[in-house]
């Protein structure tokens, strides 16, 4: 008896997203904040999409590089919140494995596409005010397209051993997910078979590909700074750096959860579960919300043509 229940279960066809562990009774209430934050990333990145799109001043490398972070923001929140809300709201915790399986694919592989641009973005600050004269003749349409495309074949690259590895692990402990959706780690989890060469590739990932986006992104920002503390006036340097804040917001928004997360993942074994899942989805939620807030207000060429559309009513 016991055997053949084994061998049924072994490889099961459905896995349950089991949302925040030790917080069921609280999913609706936790649904509202998390459909507020959704429903700003979407409103504010397809504006911002928009806004680019119409105004032809604003055809240049910084704003083409922020269209890429709202399309990729989108995507990566629309990879998981629309799951995630049927779950919370009408208890459809049920996922195939397929669907398992793609969910966790996208999901990573539009986390290293948003590190990758913002490192692309680090890089136009960086010629930008480093190097101003030549930076029409340095990042050109083509390069950005270029830069774009290379951006997205390295997240699509990177992350295909992630199902690969997946699809080949034997189940048999549990199909009950203890998350909101088809984490990498939490996934890793459940296999009974050897997950060392996962575990060691998802460390892999968060220390060499994100860990040097980072690093890139420190060392372009040491030379923008001397070059800032280099210019002449107060107000010069105040002005310069005032360019980069948004970046830099960005920068803070997207780095500071992933790094929370991934470490309480993998070393912060007496943080409580609901803890753990609470702070991938902020990971998740808060950097896409955040990013056409950051860049709607900075930019002021996109804030302008807003408030004329919406006050005024009027074509630019």
């Amino acid at each position: 008896m016991s055997d053949s229940n084994k061998t049924n279960f072994t490889n099961p066809s459905t896995f349950i997203l089991l949302g925040i562990p030790g917080l069921e009774a609280a999913h609706i209430w936790i649904s509202i904040p998390f459909c507020t934050m959704y429903a700003i990333d979407v409103l504010g990145n397809f504006i911002i999409l928009f806004i680019v799109k119409t105004e032809q001043s604003l055809h240049g490398p910084m704003y083409y590089f922020v269209c890429m972070l709202a399309v990729t923001d989108l995507l990566l929140s629309t990879a998981t919140v629309p799951k995630m809300l049927s779950n919370f709201w009408f208890n459809s915790r049920e996922i195939d494995v397929s669907a398992r399986i793609t969910q966790m694919y996208f999901v990573h592989c539009f986390s290293v596409m948003e590190s990758g641009i913002l490192v692309a973005m680090a890089l136009d600050h960086y010629v930008a005010i480093c190097e101003p004269l030549r930076h029409s003749t340095i990042l050109t349409n083509c390069v950005v397209s270029k830069i774009g495309l290379a951006l997205v074949m390295r997240g699509i690259m990177l992350i295909l051993p992630y199902p690969f590895l997946a699809s080949q692990w034997p189940y048999c402990r549990t199909n009950i997910i203890p998350h909101t959706y088809c984490e990498h780690m939490a996934v890793v989890k459940l296999a009974c078979g050897d997950t060392h060469v996962s575990s060691y590739y998802g460390l892999f990932m968060v220390l060499c590909v994100k860990g040097l986006d980072m690093i890139f992104i420190a060392v372009s920002y040491t030379q923008i700074l001397r070059a800032i503390f280099s210019l002449p006036t107060k107000d010069a340097s105040l002005k310069t750096l005032g360019t980069c804040s948004s970046h830099l917001c960005s920068i803070l928004a997207f780095y500071i959860p992933f790094r929370f997360s991934s470490l309480t993942h993998r070393f912060g074994h007496n943080v409580p579960l609901h803890f753990h899942v609470l702070l991938a989805n902020v990971y998740l939620l808060v950097p896409p919300m955040l990013n056409p807030i950051i860049y709607g207000v900075r930019i002021k060429q996109i804030r302008g043509r807003v408030l004329l559309q919406v006050f005024t009513n009027k074509e630019i």
